[in-house]
């Protein structure tokens, strides 16, 4: 079995961080194109006899709000750790 090149060994797994990243980053778009397309589930935009709870917990912002919490605490620390990993092994 032939050794696997530098190149191929660093670039897997730095695409691997990136899709992580990035589903983080396609959860948040999800959520901004859901309020564009159904502005009505927001009831920010007509807060009429409306509680603090219920302007609050929308559906389409808890999506936004879940997936820039991924971005920030799993896949930012997971791209840091696989860095700090690839570096130690070079």
């Amino acid at each position: 079995m032939a050794p696997r090149s530098t190149t191929e060994h660093r670039t897997r797994p730095r695409g691997r961080a990136q899709l992580a990243e990035g589903l983080g980053w396609l959860t948040v778009a999800a959520g901004v194109v859901w309020a564009i397309v159904q502005p009505d589930r927001l009831t920010l935009l007509h807060p009429f006899h409306q509680g603090f709870w219920w302007l609050v917990i929308e559906p389409p912002l808890l999506v936004m709000l879940v997936g820039a919490i991924f971005v920030f605490t799993v896949a930012r620390p997971l791209v840091a750790d696989q860095e700090e990993r690839d570096g130690a092994a070079s």
